[in-house]
């Protein structure tokens, strides 16, 4: 893997995960001041999302998007991921935001890293490298001093909020790991598109996309289709495509940038505090994603 490709994996990991993190405050925002269902907003933005996609890919003249369905085995493989990895990393992580908060859930959800690196483990028979190692743990620590401010009494988390949070980790661990021999094969659209579109037909069984609740009004609208073209097209696209330069332990790593984009619009939009801790927790995650663009371990 030659460095230009390398650089191309950091800078579509980074994108994604920034437009993931803005846009689960605006869903914060919706779920808590204007009335909005979980199950609804999960639904509408993947199955939006997905037939998007995949109509990006038509107009492209994407092959893949029927090609992938000729093999039984990736056919499986793609309704697999489709209603456990990509429906389950969506459901868990707004679930634990709709029972807690953004920032609970989104601490929670970065325990991910260490199941994957776990799971690595045992695959690979190999431990991880230092660098690997030094990375994981600036990673964690510097998403604990944004999400807590140094102070962890400060997380006071329900049962449904803890519960989610720890399901969405190992959903987002599964999420990184599962699609990868698909994306060696097919395009990152015709795998994440029919994957949004599979969950969200899935979820359809258990709330309807038409069974709506909460404030409609012009910020709503801009708020949701924000999420929908922004915090999941185009992030998802991003995050999944860089897993062709990337391994999935240096991408789901990078993607503590999630909570830094969160707390930078939280300061500028909700006005929030952001103090001598939240620069340590910034530190850290700078230095992790330095880590890893000079790491060669392959």
């Amino acid at each position: 893997m030659n460095l230009n490709s390398r650089a191309k994996g950091i800078l579509l990991v980074i994108v994604g995960t920034m437009l993931w993190g803005i846009s689960g405050t605006v869903a914060q925002f919706l779920f808590q001041q204007k009335g909005f269902d979980t199950e609804w907003l999960v639904v509408v933005r993947l199955l939006i999302s997905g037939f998007l996609l995949l109509l990006y890919g038509y107009i492209k003249k994407d092959k893949n998007i029927i090609n992938i369905w000729k093999s039984k085995e990736d056919s499986i493989k793609l309704i697999l991921f489709g209603a456990i990895g990509m429906l389950g990393v969506q459901y868990t992580y707004f679930a634990a935001i709709k029972h807690g908060n953004a920032a609970t859930a989104t601490i929670l959800q970065y325990l991910s890293p260490v199941i994957i690196t776990c799971y690595l483990i045992i695959r690979n028979k190999k431990l991880p490298n230092i660098k690997q190692l030094i990375a994981i743990g600036l990673a964690l620590i510097g998403t604990f001093f944004i999400i807590t401010g140094g102070n962890i009494h400060s997380l006071s988390l329900s049962h449904l909020a803890l519960f989610w949070g720890i399901c969405s980790a190992f959903c987002s661990a599964i999420y990184t790991l599962q699609p990868v021999n698909l994306l060696k094969k097919y395009s990152s659209i015709s795998v994440v598109g029919w994957g949004m579109v599979i969950g969200g037909l899935a979820f359809s069984f258990i709330h309807s996309p038409f069974d709506f609740s909460g404030e409609l009004s012009f910020i709503t609208i801009i708020s949701s289709a924000f999420i929908v073209i922004f915090g999941t097209l185009i992030a998802f696209y991003c995050y999944l495509e860089s897993l062709k330069y990337l391994v999935p332990t240096e991408a789901s790593i990078l993607g503590c940038i999630e909570p830094l984009s969160a707390t930078i619009l939280s300061v500028i939009w909700l006005n929030v505090h952001f103090g001598i801790a939240e620069f340590i927790g910034t530190t850290c995650i700078i230095l992790t994603v330095i880590i890893l663009s000079f790491s060669k371990d392959k």
